[in-house]
């Protein structure tokens, strides 16, 4: 292993002692700068490939960042080597895309549980195995956005492993499946689709710690389908500090 002589972990390049049990987990690496701008006394610890991770203090508490990159593989490496080196409580904050007309351009989605329509979680569970959120974290998050006065909508997510197989499905050979799946998620009250909550949900179960996500809806395609306005919103300050605020909780409580 790379780093098993200087006793760091493989991937992310840390080592014991250099990361809070209170992590954030962005996917842009260039997300973890803004992240840590809030925190006291931030300081970048680790850059290694996709994954970069800063530690701080909230509330005299610490808290680190760390990314994950797209997609569940990188983000199951992530929170593997992150609990091997202390931590047990993770909050993605990332982007969605928006699934029911209802959730908007701007809003939150807090996710309870994810449907597995990739493949990382089913290296870990059989996929009868629900991906289901901390329930006492994705509170936290639920009560963070209503103190904040952020709209959001909490509810089950859609993760998959193909960003074009879900905006453009009928230019890919399955594209009959992903169409149909798709309508079905949508009948089924999916409120936003994005890719890597079901493995974090999912390993997070196995290792027994705490996970929950919260993203910033970019934009809604069943929106714009059906003629309403849908335009495009990248700034996740929004869920950032939603995130913040429920581990501030979580360190109060």
């Amino acid at each position: 292993m790379k780093y098993a002589e200087e006793g760091m972990q493989y991937h992310i390049g840390i080592r014991n002692g250099e990361i809070g049990k209170y992590v954030i987990l962005p996917g842009d690496p260039k997300r973890c700068v803004k992240i840590a701008a809030f925190l006291d006394h931030a300081r970048l610890v680790a850059d290694n490939r996709e994954f970069v991770t800063y530690t701080g203090f909230l509330e005299g508490e610490r808290v680190s960042v760390t990314s994950t990159g797209i997609g569940g593989p990188s983000a199951a490496i992530a929170m593997e080597e992150l609990v091997r080196a202390g931590a047990d409580t993770f909050i993605r904050v990332g982007t969605c895309g928006g699934m029911q007309p209802q959730v908007k351009s701007g809003d939150l989605v807090i996710a309870t549980g994810a449907v597995r329509m990739e493949g990382t979680s089913r290296e870990y569970a059989p996929i009868e195995f629900p991906a289901v959120a901390d329930f006492h974290l994705s509170g936290a998050l639920e009560r963070a956005a209503e103190k904040l006065g952020f709209s959001c909508h909490t509810g089950v997510v859609q993760c998959k492993d193909s960003f074009y197989g879900q905006h453009e499905p009928q230019k890919m050979p399955v594209g009959y499946e992903l169409q149909e799946k798709w309508n079905a998620w949508i009948k089924l009250g999916c409120l936003a689709s994005e890719m890597e909550s079901a493995a974090l949900f999912v390993v997070a179960s196995y290792l027994n710690v705490r996970a929950a996500s919260v993203f910033l809806t970019v934009a809604n395609q069943e929106r714009e389908r059906l003629g309403l306005e849908n335009p495009v919103v990248h700034d996740t300050e929004k869920a950032i500090r939603t995130a913040l605020e429920a581990v501030r909780e979580l360190i109060q409580s």
